[in-house]
């Protein structure tokens, strides 16, 4: 059994400990929050007797084995290294790390502990991103990926009448690319390894992030085309573009439909049945990772977190987007 704490008590950690729940060798066994109030009324809802507010103590603990980290995207970097430090596993939300400098420390602290750190993006361990790894050969030479992820945010109405948003604040390393452009990246990524080149653009806000942006991901003879967006919506399917066909993906953060078109009109459907809880997979490769004395998921690979996040960090440096972090 891994005894797991949890850090932020927001709808994401609801999710996860939802998700995580059916996983057989996996229980909740802390909480923290910096409010012993929130922290206590969140485990009760679980049935866990272990509440932190101090997470030097939580990090030394004996009741947990690993954490899942759920706080502002600032916080990743030097919450994960403590935790690491003190011989727990780690399983991060993404992004899981401001920028490079954040990432490289990181992993360093895993290493030198022998203990595991993992991405927790969600979308590369679905079952309907499977299945587009593994069909992708049947398009023939890919010429481009467009992915799509534009989702207008609840919290955008609040920020518009001049009240201070966490989602909208360069503080806490947030902004479109960091939270939704990275469901884009990452998936292109794993396909297709590091970009040759990377041009960027955005439109910054008056608070310090960017609201909306795009990319194009130069390969050696193909492109990638992301475009990402808290302040409007898309509905827009992302493409897989090959000279024998196209694949259809319906929504590139939660693949639920996928099909190929092939130049001849013929469709072939190739979507799978997933569970609707679908953080469960990442969940459950953490879990087995740790039980089988793993110290790097082979999805979620170092590699491809390092990727993934210089690739922000350039596009972050092309469009004037700037951290605290950072400095």
């Amino acid at each position: 059994m891994i005894n797991v704490g949890v850090i932020g008590t927001s709808w994401i950690t609801d999710e996860f400990i939802k998700c995580a729940s059916s996983i057989e060798d996996f229980k909740l066994n802390a909480v923290y929050s910096r409010s012993e109030e929130k922290a206590k009324a969140f485990a009760d809802k679980y049935g866990v007797k272990n509440v932190f507010t101090s997470l030097e103590e939580m990090a030394k603990s004996n009741n947990i084995h690993a954490v899942y980290i759920a706080s502002p995207n600032s916080l990743h970097s030097q919450q994960s290294i403590l935790f690491l430090n003190n011989k727990k596993h780690v399983l991060c939300e993404k992004p899981i790390a401001s920028n490079l400098k954040e990432l490289n420390a990181m992993i360093d602290a895993a290493k030198s502990n022998n203990v595991l750190l993992m991405d927790a993006m969600k979308t590369t361990f679905l079952p309907n991103f499977k299945v587009i790894e593994d069909n992708i050969k049947k398009l023939g030479k890919i010429r481009r990926f467009f992915a799509s992820y534009c989702q207008y945010s609840s919290r955008y109405d609040f920020y518009k009448e001049g009240k201070v948003v966490n989602t909208f604040e360069p503080k806490f390393s947030n902004g479109s690319i960091m939270d939704i452009g990275i469901y884009c990246i990452e998936p292109l990524v794993r396909l297709f390894g590091k970009p040759k080149d990377i041009k960027a653009s955005s439109l910054k806000l008056s608070s310090g992030v960017d609201g909306e942006g795009s990319l194009i991901l130069s390969y050696e003879d193909m492109d990638g085309i992301i475009i990402h967006s808290k302040i409007a919506n898309s509905y827009l399917p992302s493409e897989i573009q090959g000279e024998k066909g196209t694949m259809i993906i319906d929504k590139i953060n939660k693949p639920e439909q996928v099909k190929i078109i092939y130049r001849s009109g013929e469709i072939e459907e190739l979507s799978v049945m997933q569970v609707e809880e679908t953080m469960y997979y990442e969940a459950k490769e953490f879990i087995e990772l740790i039980n089988s004395g793993k110290l790097e998921s082979k999805v979620n690979s170092f590699k491809q977190s390092i990727i993934s996040v210089g690739i922000i960090e350039e596009a972050r440096r092309q469009t004037d987007i700037m951290f605290p972090a950072d400095v």
